[in-house]
């Protein structure tokens, strides 16, 4: 199987997907499946730009609009995560993942799924420590603090995927795992990037959460964006242990490293995106405990048993199938020829996929404000991790937030 990994996508799904189609026809190759490290910008229309967390002088459609409307189809089966640019009410919707548009699948705030025999995980968002222990607050319409907060990771996403035990193939995240410059030549990192050289020598360079997940998941790969370079590095874990190769990604532009193919032993095709038996069944575990306020997890949610959900899950998806559910259209899409200069506010959309997958696993519809008073008064019967209140992130509003960095208008 031959799998294109793409760092930061920045909505120009149409650069990439040409890109991708000359490779095929000078290397006289096929790819079968395009992976994308954040930074997506999933914009259908008018209305999503304001989710999008870039300034307004700099916000711009992209070419996602096509695919979504049907007037392009993806030529490849492309799974992306999020990061700190995102059209987040859009990706609010399908929070548990799902399809974006035909052929297009996000891996949700945390995942995991199947292509072919291939398991593919990832985490969406970038790690702030101030939000790191809340629960999702931000509620549609976001106000200009919620924008630069919601794609903040969480303990609740990354708890989940510390639960998962089968071997990960691949896993995405935007920002890099904290320390894993100790595994590469950073030397030359911080030659073309002399701006990372204090975070690199303190060790605080990238995320602590997906550091966590690194030395848990140990995939044989990770790839990771953010950052705006290309920087490998090879962890070897343990005296004799597995070893898992890194990879960080530009984003689209002429001559940046922003594209990577790898061939990886598979099953033979034809290959498709299926659901992950065992990450259902940690969703359905954890979806009672679904964080909604600043007030994060109870202290006591630690190590959950799964066998159960696991057995229920497995019986579920032997008598449906586990090809996700369809692609559904929950907006109008963009119209070139009848722009929208005052476009309505943002507001809470029901996703279909996303309530038939809740109806699959039996479990409740948590992402609109009609639900949250509930899970609140679970989550205060208990004492709290309780967090700032860190509303303000001014460093959130700098250029790729968290590192200050200003190559081009669209960080700004």
């Amino acid at each position: 199987m031959k799998i294109a990994v793409e760092g930061c996508m920045h909505g120009e799904l149409d650069k990439v997907y040409a890109t991708l189609k000359r490779l095929e026809e000078v290397e006289n190759t096929k790819i079968d499946l395009l992976l994308c490290c954040g930074d997506f910008q999933a914009v259908r229309n008018e209305t999503d730009l304001q989710s999008l967390n870039v300034k307004p002088k700099y916000r711009e459609m992209g070419t996602f609009w096509k695919y979504y409307s049907g007037q392009e189809k993806a030529p490849y089966p492309t799974i992306f995560i999020g990061g700190n640019h995102e059209a987040s009410n859009h990706l609010w919707e399908l929070y548990y993942g799902g399809w974006a548009a035909p052929n297009i699948y996000f891996l949700g705030f945390s995942g995991v799924v199947k292509f072919g025999n291939i398991r593919i995980g990832g985490l969406s968002g970038i790690y702030k420590p101030a939000h790191y222990l809340a629960g999702y607050f931000e509620k549609l319409p976001y106000n200009e603090s919620d924008i630069r907060s919601i794609y903040h990771v969480r303990y609740y996403d990354v708890l989940k995927l510390m639960h998962v035990e089968e071997p990960i193939d691949i896993f995405l995240s935007h920002d890099w795992p904290v320390g894993i410059t100790d595994y590469g030549n950073w030397q030359r990192l911080i030659k073309a990037k002399p701006f990372f050289k204090e975070e690199v020598e303190s060790k605080t360079l990238g995320s602590k959460p997906a550091a966590l997940l690194l030395d848990k998941l140990r995939p044989p790969y990770w790839f990771s964006a953010h950052l705006h370079c290309k920087f490998p590095a090879i962890i070897q874990h343990g005296d004799g242990g597995p070893v898992t190769k890194f990879l960080a990604l530009d984003k689209c532009l002429p001559n940046r490293g922003f594209l990577q193919v790898i061939e990886i032993e598979s099953d033979p095709g034809p290959y498709e995106i299926a659901y992950d038996e065992a990450w259902l069944a940690i969703v359905r575990k954890f979806n009672g405990l679904f964080p909604l306020t600043r007030k994060g997890l109870p202290p006591w949610v630690d190590r959950l048993d799964i066998k159960e959900d696991r057995d229920w899950v497995k019986n579920r998806l032997d008598e449906r199938g586990r090809k996700p559910f369809d692609f559904v259209q929950t907006t109008q899409p963009f119209n070139p020829s009848q722009p929208i200069s005052n476009p309505p506010t943002t507001m809470h959309c029901r996703n279909p996929q996303t309530e038939s997958l809740l109806l699959l696993l039996e479990q409740p519809y948590m992402l609109d404000s009609a639900n949250r008073g509930g899970i609140q008064a679970q989550s205060n019967t208990y004492p709290s991790r309780d967090v700032n209140n860190a509303d303000d992130d001014e460093d959130d509003d700098a250029v790729d937030d968290d590192i200050g960095v200003a190559d081009d208008a669209d960080d700004e």
